[in-house]
């Protein structure tokens, strides 16, 4: 098999981040993801930089794996053929604000006229109804109206937007979580069905611990850089040519042992984790002049064996590119350029590891409109010759 969505077909209109995100996860997987743009679209509009040999890398990390047609959703032509994409397709994804695709004629009602069994993936800021349905969103505006960007940044500083765009992300892998969900209950009913995930919702279902703790007794979480609310030591110590993580502490007596402080596990401000929350000021003081002495690689050949704490190195992103485990579990690969460019970017293989229909990711980015003729062909049964035709009156690329 081609991965385990292996027969599913996607009819992807999604744009910047989120919902290609989302598709990608799907292609990944075996999916066949037919991305739709517009005719006139030039190759440096349809992502960020920075970019490669012309081709924007924003684009490049979000769509691999996909295939690309384009056709002009403004004409009634453009309208009639991507309607009957739609009744050969599994799934159409969208990320547009609440409405816009209904006013194009190609909404949910719509297109479920023409296959009941559609799942139609409607992704957007704040969902489809609601009070704040029509406003726009982006990664930040997500992160901070969900509640996370009020938990990121160090206490006595402003609130901070986590460094990757989380608040894009988790709304896609949520909209692919629930597009997988309403496959299996098509299986059973033989109806699709409309999906509305909202990128506010997924950063609140994120929050579950801070909320449940404001539920229980009225506290109000906010920020504590690296700290844990629960737990202590937690969070990133400097080596002398670095930084590693220390958490979750087992053994406090003889993880004072092995770090050469004896006199700590003696110390009532640190003896219980309750005391070391309550003191937990001076207790990184402590631990930071002592971690300071020595280099990563020998704290965690001492820290590690012993199974008393969690410790990890702290990686750039360079280190990725080195990192023996990454590279072990081949976390990273090469995807060859589009438009027949020479080498390869490396990017994120999935991590959904499957033993036996395992996810494949080794195709490029979608060529814009790249398709077109091979996806109407297979989908539609029309020939070349009809594309063509279609292509000089400029409904399609």
């Amino acid at each position: 098999m081609n991965g385990p969505l292996e027969g599913i077909r996607v009819l992807d209109f999604t744009w910047a981040l989120a919902g290609p995100f989302a598709t990608m996860q799907l292609a990944d997987l075996g999916a066949e993801v037919v991305k739709v743009e517009y005719p006139e679209t030039h190759e440096k509009e349809r992502g960020f930089g920075p970019y490669h040999d012309g081709i924007s890398t924003f684009f490049f990390s979000a769509n691999r794996g996909k295939k690309g047609i384009a056709s002009d959703l403004k004409t009634e032509d453009g309208k009639a053929l991507v309607k009957r994409l739609a009744r050969r397709a599994d799934v159409v994804a969208e990320n547009f604000r609440p409405g816009t695709m209904d006013r194009l004629g190609l909404g949910y009602s719509a297109l479920r006229e023409v296959n009941p069994r559609l799942i139609y993936a409607a992704l957007s800021g704040f969902g489809q109804t609601g009070p704040y349905s029509a406003m726009a969103a982006v990664d930040a505006v997500a992160q901070a109206m969900g509640g996370t960007l009020s938990l990121n940044g160090e206490a006595d500083g402003p609130p901070m937007r986590i460094g990757v765009s989380i608040g894009d992300m988790a709304g896609g892998l949520y909209l692919a979580i629930g597009i997988l969900a309403a496959l299996r209950a098509r299986d059973i009913t033989g109806e699709g069905q409309l999906l509305d995930v909202a990128l506010m919702e997924a950063q609140i279902a994120l929050c579950e611990n801070a909320i449940v703790r404001h539920s229980a007794s009225a506290e109000a979480p906010t920020r504590q850089g690296s700290r844990h609310p629960l737990v202590a030591p937690f969070g990133p110590y400097e080596t002398s040519d670095g930084w590693i993580v220390i958490a979750n502490v087992k053994e406090w007596e003889l993880f004072c042992a092995i770090i050469g402080r004896d006199d700590m596990a003696l110390d009532e401000r640190f003896l219980t984790n309750r005391a070391r929350l309550e003191n937990v000021d001076s207790l990184e003081s402590e631990l930071a002049s002592v971690i300071a002495t020595r280099t990563t690689s020998e704290w965690f050949a001492i820290i590690e064996p012993a199974n008393v704490c969690a410790i990890g190195k702290v990686n750039t992103i360079a280190d990725l590119f080195e990192d023996p485990h990454v590279a072990g579990r081949r976390m990273l690969v090469d995807i060859p350029m589009p438009y027949g460019k020479p080498g390869t970017l490396k990017l994120p293989n999935s991590p959904v590891h499957l033993s036996g229909t395992p996810a494949i990711v080794a195709r490029t980015m979608p060529e814009h409109g790249g398709d077109t003729s091979g996806v109407f062909a297979d989908w539609l049964g029309i020939s070349d010759e009809e594309t063509a035709e279609l292509r000089a009156r400029g409904i399609v690329k």
